[in-house]
């Protein structure tokens, strides 16, 4: 399984219409093929500023989702609305505990 973290920084005009935006699209991305689970977070002392994680089968997975249309347009609608590059890191899951 790989990991998938985003970070997303947002202009404070911008966040709204970028939770609109993964409203609507979040379903379709948990539901891509290889796709395990999907998560968002905001920090909690700079409010502009998002993580995903997502849980990928393998990182084929995840490099179909990255050259799908689903992603061409979700990027399309994403990267207008930040105020920052965006950071990306794949990892493993060393250890987990419940």
């Amino acid at each position: 399984m790989l990991v998938r973290i985003v970070k997303m920084s947002f202009a404070e005009e911008n966040i709204k219409k970028f939770l609109e935006n993964f409203q609507g699209v979040k379903q379709n991305i948990r539901d891509f093929e290889g796709c395990q689970f999907l998560e968002l977070y905001r920090d909690k002392q700079h409010p502009h500023i998002f993580f995903t994680y997502s849980y990928w089968h393998s990182e084929t997975d995840l490099e179909n989702y990255r050259h799908s249309e689903l992603f061409k347009g979700v990027w399309a609608q994403t990267k207008p609305l930040f105020n920052d590059k965006p950071e990306a890191w794949s990892v493993d899951k060393v250890a987990s505990l419940k």
